[in-house]
Formats: C-alpha cells, structure tokens, sequence
C-alpha cells in the first residue's frame, strides 16, 4: 500500500502510478491511523539514532508504548529541542542522508533556517494530495491541462516539491504539462501567452498575494484569463472567502468551490492536507454565518479549513496548537508545528452542521451530484503571536483584510497593510492601520475614509470582542496610505508583518 513504512521506494512509486485515485484513498481509509502512527513511533525508536537519544534523556523506554493512549503520553518534538540538538543525519532513518535525493530548506521566520532531506518515496503522499485537488476539483484527468508553477524556486520548498508532485501526476497519465517560470511575472505571462491555447484549462500555483499579483498585473497587459479557464492552487498564507470571491471574479470563474483549493503545507511535513470542494463550501457558509464560525473555531477570524488523511499524516492537538506525525526522511513523531488550530472528524462536522439546519452538500450549495470524501477537517489560523490588544479585544489581521478585500477598495491596494495600536497626544489609544496601494495608485484623500469604514464594518460583523468592548467612538480605525513598496511599511524583499506591537 501506499506510503508503507517497509516498502522500497520504487514499488511505492510504481503502486501511485498504477493505482486510481479512488483505490489508493480507500486502502488509506482501511488502515488503522492510530496502529500505524504507533507502529512508526516503534520503528524511529529503532532507527533513528536522534530520536532514541530524545527518548532516553527523557527516561523512556520505548517497549513500554504498547498502545495509542501511550502514544499520547510521549513528549512533543520541536525544532528548538529536537531538530536543533541534534545532528541531520542522526535525524534520519538509519542515522545516514543516503536514500534522500532531495533537499529543502524551511523560511527560518522562527529562528535560524531548518534543512529538511527527503526521498521520491516522502513524495507520494503529497502527489496525492495534488491528485485530489487536480482530479476532483480540477477534472485535470479529463482535461488537458497546464500547470504553471508561480512558487519561487530554489531551496525553499513550494516551487520544486510542486514542480515535482505534478510531474508524478503527469507520469501516472494526466494530461498535463508543467512549466516552471517560478516567481518571474514576465516569464509566466510569456508561458501563458504561448502554451495556454493550447490547453483546456490553465492551473495557477502560487504564493496568494503574489497569484493575485499575477491575475491583476497579466489583465493589466491585455492577457484575457476566462479564456484560458484558470484554476487557482494557493499556499503559505490565510485569505478571506470574499478575497476567493474576488479572484474568482477575475478569472471569469462560475464554480468558486471547483476552481481554486489551498494547500496547507510545511518544510518539514511536505502538504498536510488541502482543501476540497466540500471543505470550501463549508467555509464559505461559516463566513456568512460568524455566529456559528466562532462556535466552532472559538475564535472572531476564519482559519483555513482542510480535509487530511490521518494514514498519511496524523494530526493531534496540544494547548490549542497542531502536533503532527508522520514518515518523511526525518520523520516527525507528535512534531509540534506551533500553529494556532484544531482536528474535527467528518461526522463532527456534519453533526455541527445539522444543528444549523445543514445536512448535505447540496445545502451548501454544491452539485447534489457531487460526492463527498469522508476525511477529517484540520483547521489552522497560522502562528499564534499576531494580535494585537485593542481595549481588551484580540484584532485579527484575518479581520483587517476582510474589510480591504471589497470590490472597490481592492481596485486601490495591494492588500498588504499594518496594525498596530498608538497613542494620540492626550495618551488615548487608537488603532492604526497603515495600508499598502498600488503600484501606479495616487493617494486620493476619499480612499482613507471610505477604507477606514469598510474595516470597522468587518471588524463589527466578524469580531464580537471588538463590537462589545470597543467604546463606539473609538471603533473607526486611522488608515493611512503609503505608495507601494513603502520603505517603512512595506520594504521589498523582507517578509511581510501585517501587526507592530
């Protein structure tokens, strides 16, 4: 089967490339997660020379884990006491890099960077998280299709696991072309322009602001997007479903929850869990009904909400936080991710959802055709440390952009901007948001107004701390505009914080 843990790495490949996707995903749902992940925890403490040292510094013995409520006993693994303690290879399978091909390197945006070596085998359970996106969203297997990869490439992990991931799905008869211009806009309008007519669809796979970046830029240079039936593949970052919507709108799409799917991966973990049709719609219905959102998330701000295999990765949560495991070159066992999230099974969803007066996916506005796989949800809402306190409220950068992402603000910004909150000259409190235009956009003194109450209506209708705790007239924020690539705000080529505390 599939991502076994004793199956040499070409009859891994050659079982995906020979297997239909409906196969391989019903021998996943005949495996017991919780045996496995159990039997993998056995097999580092084994081989893996690293994770046997962890162990006994912290007077484990390993014959004692005879069951999954032991399991849950064992300590977290993380980068500051796990991945930076010891060394790589003693990291990995046998204490040797031989059998990785690969390499990747994580963004070190939590301290310094993380190398993470890996097999074509470590790849499989990824393209197989591609080949649902593609098949059941996409009908790429049907539809002669191209697959332009907008991840930058290089060490870092998006552009070539993608790039490699769709090749898998091309070899396993797909018919699909990839090309890979990377993060370069006047490469990828050059792909587009000569390679796109001759495809049934086009698949855009990026960075969200910078595919948005690519939509709005290639419409700017005349490149009609409905004609080339764009799909959209997005990672790395949170976006509301009226910023889908509005990207949607610029493709010419008609099928919001068939048309793009966002991915929810890491260096270390490769692509945990994506979003399908089915988890689309059920997020598009919570951000119409942030009652219910909150109820189910505890939270005013929506999180990306995926569906996972637990045979391939199995997700745990600890203090509100996502712990992971699974099989990669340096396998994770109870890996502490760090991001702010939550596991909830497929029959927990449609039991919350029933309470609501939902009961099917047709009553979320899906084809009544469309069959739904039975997976579990993980939710993630990305590092918890973001906030900023306003008169005791949390404010969610996620509730900020929801107030620029309307039609008419969208045509001004980029969508980059920073919270933070200051003090006025007699030491009252206010909340700052500097905003981000865009390229070519002069400042016009109506925009600030007009975008300083879009967000406090989002910020009212999705925050109930904010709306209870915030004096009404301290509600409206300061907007302040700033000309693209702004040296204090907004400087090119540093990673973008969208809070100052």
């Amino acid at each position: 089967m599939s991502a076994s843990l004793t199956q040499p790495s070409n009859d891994v490949f050659e079982h995906f490339i020979s297997t239909p996707l409906n196969t391989l995903l019903a021998e996943h749902q005949a495996i017991n997660p919780e045996n496995k992940v159990l039997a993998l925890f056995h097999r580092c403490a084994a081989e893996v020379p690293a994770y046997r040292r962890f162990l006994e510094t912290r007077n484990i013995n390993p014959e004692e884990i005879t069951s999954f409520p032991a399991f849950q006993g064992l300590p977290l693994m993380g980068k500051a006491d796990y991945m930076q303690v010891y060394p790589l290879p003693e990291r990995c399978f046998g204490g040797s890099l031989r059998g990785s091909d690969r390499v990747a390197v994580s963004s070190g945006s939590t301290g310094q960077p993380t190398f993470w070596p890996r097999s074509v085998m470590h790849e499989i359970d990824v393209a197989l998280r591609f080949e649902q996106v593609f098949s059941d969203s996409f009908h790429a297997h049907e539809r002669s299709t191209l697959a332009v990869v907008c991840f930058a490439l290089g060490n870092w992990v998006g552009g070539l696991y993608t790039t490699s991931c769709c090749w898998h799905l091309a070899r396993k008869g797909y018919p699909l072309m990839v090309a890979t211009p990377g993060n370069n806009k006047a490469e990828i309008f050059r792909v587009v322009r000569e390679m796109a007519p001759h495809f049934e669809q086009t698949v855009l796979l990026g960075y969200p602001p910078f595919v948005k970046d690519v939509i709005d830029a290639g419409a700017a240079e005349g490149i009609d997007w409905p004609r080339y039936k764009p799909k959209l593949v997005f990672a790395g970052e949170v976006f509301s479903e009226e910023w889908r919507s509005l990207m949607c709108q610029r493709i010419g799409s008609a099928s919001l929850c068939h048309d793009s799917a966002s991915l929810y991966g890491t260096a270390d973990g490769g692509v945990l869990g994506n979003e399908t049709p089915l988890s689309i719609a059920i997020r598009r219905w919570l951000a119409e009904h942030p009652e219910a959102a909150r109820s189910l998330f505890g939270e005013s701000r929506l999180p990306t909400l995926v569906q996972y295999d637990p045979a391939s990765r199995f997700f745990e949560t600890h203090e509100g936080t996502l712990v992971v495991s699974g099989e990669n070159s340096v396998p994770l066992v109870r890996y502490h991710i760090a991001d702010k999230g939550g596991v909830v099974s497929y029959e927990e969803m449609w039991s919350f959802l029933s309470k609501y007066g939902v009961r099917s996916p047709g009553e979320l506005g899906l084809n009544k055709e469309f069959q739904p796989r039975n997976l579990p949800f993980v939710y993630v809402f990305g590092r918890a440390d973001f906030t900023v306190s306003y008169y005791g409220a949390n404010i969610y950068p996620e509730n900020v952009t929801v107030g620029l992402e309307q039609p008419e603000i969208m045509t001004w910004v980029t969508g980059k901007f920073v919270l933070e909150t200051r003090e006025n000259e007699d030491g009252d409190k206010y909340l700052h948001i500097a905003v981000e235009l865009l390229p070519g956009i002069e400042f016009n003194p109506v925009m600030e107004p007009v975008i300083a109450a879009s967000i406090r209506a989002q910020l009212l209708r999705l925050n109930s701390e904010f709306a209870n705790y915030t004096p009404a007239e301290k509600q409206l924020p300061k907007v302040t505009l700033h000309s693209f690539t702004d040296a204090e705000y907004f400087p090119a080529g540093v990673k973008h914080r969208y809070t100052r505390r």
